[in-house]
C-alpha cells in the first residue's frame, strides 16, 4: 500500500455507554428543528421511541416505525411523503441497516423532491441538503458509510439495488452501548458476524488504504473476542461495549472501501430471495475467503493475526482464518447451509446470474467474470 486514495467524511461521532442522552444537545449544535425518526415498530412498543421524544421533544415532528428489513421501495416513498408533509431537515435512522439505510433514502429524495434535480453527490466533499443522524441498535455498520440498498422491482425480479453517495454519510453517530442489551442471541450473532465481515472484505479491497486497514484488522481482534461472550451474555455491557467498538471500527474501515463477492452474494441472496442480510453473511463469509484466498493470502494472513492465530505460511493462515470463522458461526449458532436459509438450488443459477451484475461482485480483488464463478461459491454454501 504505497498508493493509495480516499475521502473521509465530516461527521461527529459520540460512543459511551448512555450517549443517546447527548442527542439534544448535538442536534442543538447542528441547528436541525424538525426531524423525522425511521425505525421499527418493536421499538415503539420497548418505549425507545419514546426516550427520544423525550429527549429532542417539538424537534422531533414525525415518526416512521414501520421500517422492513432491506428497505422496500414502496416504503421509502411512503416515509418520503412523510418527509414533505412535516417539512423535515434532517432524518434519524434507529436501528440496524434497515432503518438507517432508510434514512438514508428519504434523505436523498427529499433532496430531489426540493431541489428539483438528481440529489447524487457530484464530488465526494459535497454536503447534503437534508442530513442523516444514525443510531444503531445492532453491528451492522452503515451508521458511517456513504452505501445503502433499496428493495425495487426491475424487469419482473426483486432486486437490492445498492446506492454509494458521500451526501448519505451520517453527520451525527451515536453508538450507546445500552441500546444494544436487548438486542436477541441471534441477531446479536448475525450482525456481528456482518461487521467481521467488513472488517475482512476491507482488508482485501481493492481500495484498501493503510488506516482502512488499521480499523479492520483491530476490528477482528475486538468482535472474535468479544462475540461469542456477548451471543452467550447479552446484559454484560462491557462485552457489549467492546464488541459495538469492534462494530465502530468495522462501520470505519468500510467507509472507505469498496466492498466485494462476500457482500454482493449478500445483497442478492436478501433483496431476492429475503434472507436476512446478518444470516446472509454468517452463511456465505467463510466461502468467500476461500474463493478469494489464492490472490488475497498476505491479506487473509494479517486477518488470521488478528484473530490470534499464528504461523509463518500465508496460504496456511488464509485457510486457518476461513476455517476460524466458520468454527466461530458454529459457536454462536447461526446457520451455515444456505438449505437451512430456504434458498432452494434451483435458485443459485438465477442468483448467479443476479450477482455478475452486481458492483460489490465487479469489485472483487480476485476478478470475476462468469456467473459461473458465483454460483459456485453458492453451491459450496449450499
Amino acid at each position: 500500500m504505497t498508493e493509495f486514495s480516499y475521502t473521509s467524511a465530516a461527521q461527529q461521532v459520540i460512543f459511551g455507554a448512555g450517549a443517546l442522552a447527548q442527542l439534544g444537545g448535538a442536534v442543538d449544535k447542528f441547528g436541525w428543528q424538525r426531524l423525522l425518526l425511521c425505525t421499527l415498530g418493536r421499538f415503539q412498543s420497548s418505549g425507545l421511541v419514546g426516550q427520544v421524544e423525550d429527549i429532542l421533544d417539538r424537534r422531533l415532528v414525525a415518526v416512521y416505525a414501520r421500517v422492513q428489513p432491506h428497505v422496500p421501495q414502496h416504503q421509502v416513498e411512503a416515509a418520503l411523503a412523510l418527509a414533505i408533509e412535516q417539512k423535515i431537515d434532517a432524518v434519524i435512522g434507529l436501528g440496524g441497516g434497515s432503518p438507517i439505510g432508510m434514512a438514508k433514502a428519504v434523505s436523498l429524495a427529499l433532496e430531489e423532491q426540493r431541489s428539483g434535480q438528481p440529489a447524487r453527490a457530484r464530488f465526494p466533499t459535497d454536503q447534503p441538503l437534508v442530513p442523516v443522524i444514525a443510531i444503531p441498535t445492532t453491528y451492522a455498520g452503515s451508521e458511517l458509510t456513504p452505501i445503502y440498498g433499496v428493495t425495487q422491482v426491475i424487469d419482473g425480479q426483486t432486486r437490492k439495488v445498492t446506492v454509494t453517495d458521500a451526501k448519505v454519510t451520517p453527520k451525527l453517530t451515536l453508538y450507546d452501548p445500552e441500546l444494544t442489551l436487548a438486542l436477541p442471541p441471534q441477531m446479536t450473532a448475525s450482525s456481528g458476524i456482518n461487521a467481521l465481515a467488513h472488517c475482512i472484505e476491507t482488508v482485501y479491497s481493492i481500495t484498501r488504504n493503510p488506516l482502512s486497514t488499521a480499523a479492520a484488522l483491530q476490528g477482528t481482534s475486538y468482535i472474535t473476542r468479544s462475540l461469542p461472550g456477548a451471543v452467550a451474555n447479552g446484559d454484560d455491557i462491557k462485552i457489549r461495549t467492546e464488541l459495538l467498538l469492534g462494530a465502530y471500527l468495522a462501520a470505519t474501515a468500510i467507509s472507505t472501501a469498496k466492498i466485494g463477492l462476500h457482500h454482493g452474494l449478500c445483497h442478492v441472496l436478501g433483496g431476492t430471495v429475503g434472507v436476512p442480510h446478518g444470516i446472509a453473511n454468517s452463511i456465505i463469509l467463510p466461502h468467500a475467503m476461500r474463493f478469494n484466498a489464492d490472490v488475497t493470502a498476505p491479506e487473509l494472513a494479517a486477518v488470521a493475526r488478528a484473530m490470534g492465530l499464528t504461523g509463518e505460511n500465508e496460504p496456511e493462515l488464509a485457510e486457518q482464518a476461513a476455517q476460524t470463522v466458520y468454527e466461530l458461526i458454529t459457536r454462536i449458532g447461526l446457520p451455515q447451509r444456505l438449505r437451512d436459509a430456504g434458498v432452494a438450488e434451483a435458485d443459485l443459477p438465477r442468483l448467479a446470474q443476479l450477482a455478475l451484475k452486481s458492483r460489490a461482485v465487479q469489485n472483487n480483488p480476485k476478478s470475476i467474470t462468469d456467473a459461473a464463478q458465483a454460483e459456485a461459491v453458492f453451491r459450496a454454501a449450499w
